[in-house]
């Protein structure tokens, strides 16, 4: 089990894989770019998934893997002219647990261990001109605790590093540090679940004013919990929902859960459960957490996975499953007027860790500013990597400018391997044909495109990663101009 922290258009995205639209892009621009593939322990869940990162003023900051022993930080401008690069040592025994970027600066967070300690140290980038500081030890454990963990705020503003204190393999409590971007301690927070009885699957979040809520699943895997931290007063702030229970006779439990703060420390949350006994797919359900005041929850109704559902995804994906399986939520993504997209994604493996990996339709689901569910649609898409590659080049990007939703894929549509954009809009669910950008990416079973690295400058400018063509070895930095 995985916890990862959303009118129906069936009928139209039966026709997506079958008429692409024609190439959008008005102007690509490439330069070499040098990456040495991340070797991941664990193949669904990496822990830095966007490498890429947009920076107030233009252009964007890159985590480059560049050896065995290197990674660096780079800064390029909006026309992909290098500016700075700060080169971020990795020895033996250490990994990128993080990266992002405040105001000023930007931070890689590594976890190191041996057979004694593990820990967790920030190395801050100078946005302006790429000097780099010390690296700073943000929290320590012993070598047999849980692996630590670090949270960032929306605007990369505080970060807050803790580690799991346990008691027969149960997590107790969990001891925490709040600090700023410029790495000064504003806190440290002991999070107490001495009085949960049995939960699963804590995840911390921090607000930009520093404010830690901790979301996890309680009661018997069916009751969605968040525990509110403020850093100046000691009292804890909880709101709890049951999302499972029994249904016509049926026992019901969450089976995957996503948590997703936003810059006004609301807080959603999304729910796949499913019935005990069978494991069959029951239902999402959406929930929002306002602690503002004397507090808010908003439970929207829940969508049920039906028969009629289950024909609707195989219409589309043209598929024959007996059942719904492997679908995960992905993505919880909010528009300007308080409107809900909740992404979930089928993927899976064929069986073994050396068998490749599949990515298949998306299962987008909309709310209104009231929380009542007003459409879903189903995107087609047939996606497979070897498992070397896991999951960094299969998969989507997402992001919302305005009314629409832009859904990135790299695939391959008619004979044509490129990089696709998909339009959802938000007020009706109807999601247009995939329009290819033009870019031309190789289809071999060599690393020909690295999701990570995929991003909107704005609603126009997508910087991506790819290999041009099988004849080519070399990986280009592109910047893409949509019409």
């Amino acid at each position: 089990m995985r916890f990862t922290f959303f009118l129906s258009a069936g009928a139209l995205a039966l026709g997506l894989l079958t008429a692409p639209a024609a190439a959008v892009a008005q102007k690509v621009k490439s330069v070499p770019f040098s990456y040495l593939p991340e070797q991941a322990e664990d193949r669904y869940n990496q822990r830095v998934t966007r490498k890429m990162l947009p920076v107030a003023g233009g252009g964007f900051v890159i985590l480059a893997h560049k050896s065995a022993t290197q990674y660096a930080v780079e800064r390029y401008d909006a026309d992909l002219k290098p500016q700075w690069t700060a080169a971020i040592p990795v020895a033996e025994g250490e990994s990128v647990e993080a990266f992002g970027h405040g105001s000023e600066q930007a931070f890689v967070v590594l976890h190191q261990k041996d057979n004694a300690n593990q820990n967790l140290s920030a190395v801050l980038v100078d946005l302006r001109n790429g000097q780099k500081a010390a690296p700073k030890k943000l929290i320590e454990a012993a070598a047999r605790d849980r692996r630590p963990g670090v949270a960032v705020s929306p605007d990369g503003s505080k970060l807050v590093a803790f580690r799991y204190l346990t008691r027969d393999v149960q997590i107790r409590a969990i001891s925490a540090t709040v600090y700023d971007q410029k790495l000064t301690k504003l806190k440290d927070r002991t999070y107490d679940f001495h009085d949960l009885g049995d939960f699963f699957s804590p995840t911390v979040h921090v607000g930009n004013d520093g404010t830690q809520y901790v979301a996890l699943i309680s009661d018997q895997m069916k009751k969605l919990t968040v525990r509110r931290y403020l850093n100046d007063k000691p009292e804890t702030k909880v709101m709890s929902v049951a999302v499972g229970g029994s249904f016509g006779g049926k026992a019901v439990t969450v089976f995957d859960a996503k948590f997703g703060l936003q810059p006004d420390n609301t807080l959603y949350a999304a729910a796949i459960c499913t019935e005990r006994e069978s494991g069959q797919y029951y239902s999402l359900k959406v929930v929002k957490f306002d602690f503002a005041g004397e507090g808010d929850m908003k439970f929207a109704p829940e969508f049920r996975f039906t028969p009629e559902y289950l024909a609707e995804v195989n219409k589309t994906a043209q598929t024959s499953a007996k059942r719904l399986e492997d679908v995960y939520l992905s993505e919880l993504l909010l528009t300007g007027e308080k409107q809900l997209v909740v992404i979930a994604e089928k993927k899976y493996e064929e069986g073994g860790d050396e068998s490749p990996v599949h990515a298949r339709e998306l299962h987008v689901f909309g709310y209104n500013e009231f929380q009542s569910p007003t459409w879903h649609s189903i995107i087609a898409k047939d996606q497979v990597a070897p498992p070397t590659e896991s999951f960094t080049g299969i998969g989507f990007r997402a992001a919302v400018f305005g009314p629409d939703v832009q859904i990135l894929t790299q695939e391959k549509i008619k004979g044509k391997s490129d990089l696709y954009v998909r339009q959802v809009n938000v007020q009706t669910g109807v999601v247009s044909p995939p329009k290819g950008l033009g870019l031309s990416v190789a289809s071999d079973q060599n690393l020909a495109y690295v999701k990570d690295f995929t991003g909107w400058l704005d609603a126009k400018t997508i910087i991506g990663v790819s290999r041009p063509s099988k004849k080519s070895a070399a990986l280009m930095l592109n910047k893409i101009v949509v019409k």
